[in-house]
């Protein structure tokens, strides 16, 4: 019985890191795990399915199911695979992109305002999950009134070069960037 809650775990695991992987757009990755995921629960499956007399076999089956989430959401956050945008509204202009550049973070500002005597700085950073919650830490030290928002990014493109040529933008992007 304990193979079985066992093996339901690290297939479950597999499973829900193998679908976070997917939607991260790790196609190679997401196939080596699932691999092995069906290899294990073909194992757990089996046992069950040949004892279906002893009903502790499917109690460890589904417990090993209800574990297996929370541990590989568990690793999943571990590893922290891909990329987050952060989007940044300062009520202090002028001041958080810069020191967020002078610690190593890419954030493009634009000036806003919220009526005429509430400016502010609006930021965008795209950094890797890993990185997210020191980068929340400092935004919070840098500025306490700061509001933020954290969003999964699928993909992210460093450059002109990627930009497919039917992109409308893509032309006076180039063009912009020439001068």
């Amino acid at each position: 019985m304990p193979i079985i809650f066992f093996a339901r775990v690290a297939d479950v695991s597999l499973g829900t890191f193998r679908t976070i992987v997917v939607f991260r757009g790790h196609k190679l990755l997401a196939s080596f795990i699932g691999f092995f995921e069906i290899s294990i629960w073909l194992v757990a499956a089996s046992q069950v399915l040949s004892n279906l007399d002893h009903w502790y076999f499917a109690l460890a089956y589904a417990g090993g199911f209800a574990v297996g989430n929370y541990v590989g959401i568990t690793i999943e956050n571990h590893f922290a695979i891909g990329n987050d945008l952060i989007r940044c509204i300062s009520f202090n202009r002028d001041v958080l992109a810069g020191k967020l550049r002078e610690e190593g973070f890419k954030a493009v500002s634009f000036d806003g305002d919220m009526g005429k005597a509430h400016p502010v700085e609006i930021l965008f950073i795209v950094e890797k999950r890993r990185n997210v919650p020191s980068l929340i830490k400092l935004i919070k030290d840098l500025d306490k009134t700061a509001v933020y928002s954290v969003s999964d990014v699928k993909n992210v493109y460093d450059g002109p070069e990627i930009l497919p040529s039917r992109n409308i933008f893509s032309g006076a992007l180039m063009k912009f960037r020439k001068h």
